[in-house]
């Protein structure tokens, strides 16, 4: 959060389950000259539009200027030590290998999210995929 207040810019790298436990241990609580790319075993690699470096591992990366940065609170308007930060996607890059006929198939990447709990992720799958059209 620090990094994106002092440039305006950061990269979003899509977690996939081949890259949890890396992705985890960037969560470390380090000091800000630890380099997390070191601490974690990734690659990083230039992006197009940003200075912000992206996770050469990761299939999907979102180049990102950031639009809004907010301190989170509780009900009653105590603040939070917990920030979000909103962006402008300006670039992306996408592994060619996730595309059947120009279509992510985002089962294919194994992407993970977060579930609840103080551990609990999820990874989507095939297994789960079902389709489900807007009405009218």
């Amino acid at each position: 959060m620090r990094n994106v207040e002092a440039t305006g810019e950061f990269v979003w790298n899509l977690v996939t389950r081949p890259l949890a436990e890396r992705m985890n241990l960037t969560s470390t609580g380090v000091a800000p000259e630890v380099d997390e790319y070191d601490l974690a075993g990734l690659t990083p690699r230039p992006s197009r539009l940003v200075s912000a470096a992206r996770v050469a591992e990761s299939p999907v990366s979102f180049e990102c200027r950031a639009t809004k940065i907010m301190q989170l609170a509780k009900a009653d308007g105590a603040l939070l030590e917990t920030w979000m930060v909103l962006g402008e996607v300006v670039g992306v890059h996408i592994d060619q290998a996730f595309l059947q006929d120009g279509v992510y198939d985002t089962a294919a990447a194994r992407p993970i999210l977060r579930g609840g709990g103080p551990a609990d992720y999820y990874e989507i799958s095939k297994s789960t995929l079902f389709q489900m059209r807007r009405p009218g």
